[in-house]
């Protein structure tokens, strides 16, 4: 068993070039996917930027700040995350808080990396008989990328619903 270490004293200063007071490190690194844990400053930002092939999950554990998807931007608090799709500027940033975040960057799993291993799992199955029946699949349209988009949040504390949980 191995146990992986990050958090204060493992994390260093980096990001994509215009960072400021954000540190991190890589928890976890393979050809599937990479896993960094981030602490942002007060005023901390990664800069708004892409990643032409990866879809990265953006979680955060603690603290609160801001996201930005494209030209989209939304307030985000522990407990919620927001997905960055490939090809599409994303950022995040701070405003005199503090927050920590968990990244989990899918390695090639964009649309067209998802596309080509379905088709071709659908296309081995029904060449060897395991999909039950035989239809032809090969007039099945490919699926669509994913599209990222923040999702809608109540915006007050006022507005606040005990029932959905821990408070903000």
């Amino acid at each position: 068993m191995e146990i992986l270490r990050f958090g204060p004293g493992h994390r260093h200063l980096g990001g994509p070039p215009g960072t400021q007071n954000v540190e991190g490190t890589v928890i976890m690194s393979d050809d599937r996917a990479i896993v960094s844990e981030l602490a942002f400053g007060r005023y901390g930002m990664v800069v708004p930027h892409e990643n032409p092939d990866n879809t990265a999950l953006f979680v955060v554990i603690s603290g609160a700040g801001w996201v930005q998807v494209g030209d989209e931007r939304a307030r985000i608090n522990h407990g919620e995350a927001v997905v960055w799709p490939p090809a599409i500027p994303h950022g995040a940033y701070t405003d005199g808080t503090e927050m920590r975040a968990i990244v989990v960057e899918l390695t090639g799993a964009d649309g067209r990396t998802i596309e080509g291993i379905a088709h071709a799992s659908i296309t081995e199955a029904t060449d060897s008989g395991a999909a039950g029946d035989s239809a032809d699949t090969s007039t099945t349209p490919p699926p669509s990328p994913a599209q990222g988009t923040l999702a809608e949040r109540k915006v007050t504390r006022d507005e606040y619903d005990s029932s959905e949980g821990e408070p903000w």
